[in-house]
């Protein structure tokens, strides 16, 4: 027995070795419920943004209100003209048919209103009331011996989604809120000698109104010329019943501000002064009108005389 070698009783196992099994086993444990739980988060979200994508509701918006135009609204189809064409015309003219150019919306561009002054031509000066430089280009024009005019803002068919901008006339109005609307808006702009509209489709419709604007610049000793954006305007019996000096746009000259379009709107001004004697044109304070109008002053001199809005204005009876 002495011989027989002694069993070594076994270790025990390292702490260490053992706790680090139960570690590995926690983490693995962790990780995968960590992935669980993205999972299930990724799918709520795909399901909610597929739902809410289905079944979306849009939420309720006011309309927006447009900017101001800046220039007028012209009527979709042509207005014809309103003077008959005579069945002869002379072969050779007495003398040469008086034209009127008006320069409209003007007062808020310095710069192209000074072009339109340095040019070598008897034009009009028609300036939006409350604009940001009308006294001083009323003073500019007047200076030159222009006629000065105010651009009155009215209301169109298209309000409230289309504003003329400050000072406008509305048919909703009380004749005091119209009057005084109108006295303030005459005020803002000095040497003012007539009057056009602005816009005012739905306004130059009205006749009762329209006694009251007139019947105020009668008093002023005002002229009107009605700048058409309408068939259905009222401006001319109404004037006439008034016996206020009175004219009417022929054409307007560049509601396409294209070189090409505004030459045959020129050529077709003059035709007209030439069948009846006399014509007005508006235009407008784009780059476009004034180098046409430079470059054809030379034949619109030939064919006619340019003259002021005021000498082509006439109480009809």
């Amino acid at each position: 027995m002495a011989n027989k070698k002694r069993r070594r009783p076994k270790k025990p196992l390292k702490r260490t070795a053992k706790g680090s099994i139960q570690k590995t086993y926690l983490l693995k444990a962790f990780a995968g419920l960590g992935i669980l739980i993205l999972l299930v988060v990724i799918a709520g979200v795909l399901t909610h943004h597929l739902i809410s994508k289905r079944y979306s509701v849009s939420p309720m918006t006011t309309p927006r209100v447009k900017k101001t135009p800046r220039f007028e609204i012209y009527p979709k189809n042509d207005i014809p003209h309103h003077k008959p064409i005579p069945k002869t015309k002379p072969a050779v003219p007495i003398k040469l048919p008086k034209l009127s150019i008006i320069i409209d919306d003007i007062g808020y561009d310095k710069k192209i209103a000074q072009k339109f002054l340095d040019l070598d031509a008897v034009l009009t000066f028609s300036i939006l009331p409350h604009s940001t430089h009308d006294k001083r280009i009323a003073r500019m024009a007047h200076s030159k011996g222009f006629d000065v005019m105010l651009h009155l803002p009215m209301e169109p068919n298209e309000y409230p989604s289309v504003n003329p901008g400050p000072g406008v006339l509305l048919t909703s109005m009380s004749p005091d809120q119209l009057i005084n609307q109108l006295n303030e808006d005459l005020d803002t702009v000095p040497f003012v000698t007539g009057v056009n509209n602005h816009m005012g489709s739905k306004m130059t419709a009205i006749a009762p109104q329209l006694y009251q604007i007139f019947s105020i610049l009668k008093k002023r000793k005002l002229y009107f010329i009605d700048s058409r954006t309408t068939v259905d305007t009222l401006c001319r019996p109404s004037a006439q019943l008034l016996q206020l000096p009175f004219g009417q746009k022929d054409v307007f000259i560049d509601h396409i501000p294209k070189p090409d379009f505004i030459r045959e709107q020129i050529h077709r001004l003059i035709k007209i002064a030439g069948n009846h004697g006399e014509a007005i044109g508006i235009g407008h304070p784009h780059t476009e009108t004034y180098e046409v109008l430079r470059e054809m002053l030379p034949e619109l001199k030939e064919k006619t005389i340019l003259v002021r809005a005021s000498d082509i204005v006439h109480i009809e009876d």
